[in-house]
């Protein structure tokens, strides 16, 4: 068969967010979109009253991972953009749920993907945002001479 031909240096990022280490980054976040995604989709509807905030924000964690997962993936400098407004707020999110499900035990009475710092998870949802904000700063696209003021 043909070779399948390659795409203009124009249409290539110029830093590829999912090669490297990003690679093993798109991994993870993939991994968690899927677990965070199954076990809201699962608390949600099998006792949606029990926990609603706690297992809403592991839903929106879910829509997290699955946009920085997207994101890194498609590249770019909107990909890099978006995957960084999502990553900062699942920075924020974190640290949130995971003080308030220690301090306000009563809003958290199920652990979720945030709840406890990710303990259930071996705390990968509190370094993973760490690790993409890490290599968002290393594969941040440069500016050109042309767009400085």
């Amino acid at each position: 068969m043909g070779r399948v031909p390659e795409r203009p240096a124009a249409a290539q990022p110029a830093h590829p967010l999912s090669e490297g280490w990003g690679r093993a980054l798109v991994f993870v976040y993939g991994l968690f979109a899927v677990a965070a995604t199954g076990r809201s989709a699962v608390q949600l509807g099998l006792e949606p009253g029990k926990a609603p905030l706690a297992y809403s924000l592991s839903l929106l964690a879910a829509v997290l991972y699955l946009v920085a997962t997207t994101c890194l993936l498609l590249g770019g400098r909107t990909g890099w953009r978006v995957a960084g407004v999502a990553v900062a707020i699942e920075l924020v999110g974190v640290l949130s749920v995971g003080t308030l499900s220690y301090v306000a035990t009563d809003l958290f009475p199920d652990k979720t993907v945030w709840s406890h710092f990710g303990q259930g998870y071996g705390f990968l949802p509190l370094v993973l945002p760490f690790a993409g904000l890490a290599w968002l700063r290393h594969t941040a696209p440069r500016r050109s001479k042309a767009t400085l003021p």
